[in-house]
């Protein structure tokens, strides 16, 4: 069972890749103003990522290389280290897509539902993976954990 601080900084991880969805959920903040509390938890490493020149490529790389890469760190937290900045990776891809690909319809419906629908997914997995951390459990999501035991 790992300890108390690693169960919280274990959470605290994955705040990254939450702090870059909450851009998917602009329509819905508008629509719902309610809805913006869900950002919350992701205020301290929005305010770093800005903060900083490059805040997020230097969050990356201390996270990579100071707990990934460190053996001396806890499995458990290069586990939920490796996972989050996973999640965060493809998170980054799916906004760099739609800035690509869906800019020219960003008002339209579909498009709204999708960012909207896409936000509510990435909140549950994040609150998935939260909760699990929080009880000293490894987050199990189908492929994205296969992929971080193989790197570990």
């Amino acid at each position: 069972m790992p300890s108390l601080g690693a169960r919280i900084f274990g959470v605290l991880l994955y705040m990254i890749p939450w702090s870059d969805s909450l851009t998917f959920g602009n329509h819905l903040f508008i629509k719902y103003p309610f809805t913006k509390i869900i950002g919350v938890p992701a205020i301290p490493i929005i305010l770093i990522e800005r903060s900083i020149p490059f805040g997020s490529l230097l969050l990356f790389l201390a996270i990579f290389l100071g707990i990934v890469r460190n053996n001396k760190v806890s499995y458990f937290l290069r586990f939920n280290a490796l996972q989050s900045l996973l999640i965060d990776i493809g998170i980054i891809i799916v906004s760099i897509i739609f800035e690509i690909i869906f800019n020219p319809f960003l008002n339209s419906l579909i498009i709204r539902t999708f960012s909207s629908t896409l936000l509510i997914s990435l909140f549950s997995v994040i609150v998935y993976c939260v909760l699990s951390c929080s009880q000293g459990n490894k987050p199990d999501l189908p492929v994205i954990s296969q992929a971080t035991k193989m790197q570990l």
